[in-house]
């Protein structure tokens, strides 16, 4: 795993890797969430929080690979910034066809006749997928080495 070699090598930085680490299992958690009741408008703001901390914490990682020349250079942290930028770029993509298909959904919901029909069979409004830190969500971290 990288994220176990990373570790190791990183016993300095040990604060900011289990930073990254623990908003990464918390989004994971409040995606599972999040999946399971889309219609929730406070699961969806608890997924957007942990989506920004996540976000918060990798850029701060790669400005911690920046400030250390070795473990830029290092091969396990080179892996491991190509894994989370690409991570990070699957989440916005996901992130954005998602909100796509509530907006679908929301407009059919609304449209005649599904509208006549849809509180009666339990289709409620749902939610878009929104965040507090706009800016940092829609800057992918950088990564140079």
């Amino acid at each position: 795993n990288l994220v176990e070699t990373a570790k190791g090598y990183m016993s300095h930085e040990r604060e900011t890797l289990e930073a990254v680490i623990n908003a990464r299992n918390q989004a994971a958690s409040a995606a599972g969430k999040a999946a399971a009741n889309p219609g929730d408008p406070t699961a969806m703001g608890v997924l957007g929080g942990a989506e920004t901390m996540l976000t918060q914490s990798l850029g701060r990682l790669f400005a911690l690979a920046e400030a250390y020349p070795d473990l830029k250079a290092n091969q396990n942290m080179m892996a491991i910034q190509e894994e989370l930028t690409s991570t990070e770029n699957k989440v916005a993509f996901s992130r954005q066809a998602f909100n796509d298909a509530i907006t679908a959904y929301n407009m059919y919901r609304e449209s005649f006749p599904p509208v006549l029909f849809a509180g009666t069979f339990g289709f409620q409004h749902a939610s878009l997928l929104e965040f507090d830190d706009k800016q940092a969500i829609q800057a992918a971290p950088s990564v140079s080495f």
